[in-house]
């Protein structure tokens, strides 16, 4: 599959880029260029390759979500402007 002026043009209009036409020739050549590479890259076998879904091997960063007690609330607590027991006082919103 090539891509010839019209195309460009026309993408170059749905993304809103106002091109001179040697931009459009530049681009025209650059995109038919990475349309022949993927093109190349289709015809690699990979029938012995097994699928992946991420470049590297990840796991879950998360902890097991549990209430904790905090062994500092007091310091935090007097870091807020107002406070009632061991709560902030924020004002209402609704």
């Amino acid at each position: 599959m090539a891509i010839n002026i019209a195309d460009a043009r026309h993408v170059a209009d749905l993304a809103r880029l106002d091109l001179t036409e040697q931009e459009l020739a530049t681009y025209t050549e650059q995109l038919n260029q990475i349309l022949d590479y993927a093109q190349e890259l289709e015809q690699v076998n990979t029938d012995k390759v097994e699928p992946t879904y991420h470049s590297v091997a990840a796991g879950t960063a998360l902890r097991e979500d549990k209430a904790v007690d905090f062994p500092n609330q007091a310091g935090i607590l007097r870091n807020g402007p107002e406070v009632s027991g061991t709560s902030f006082v924020v004002p209402r919103i609704l």
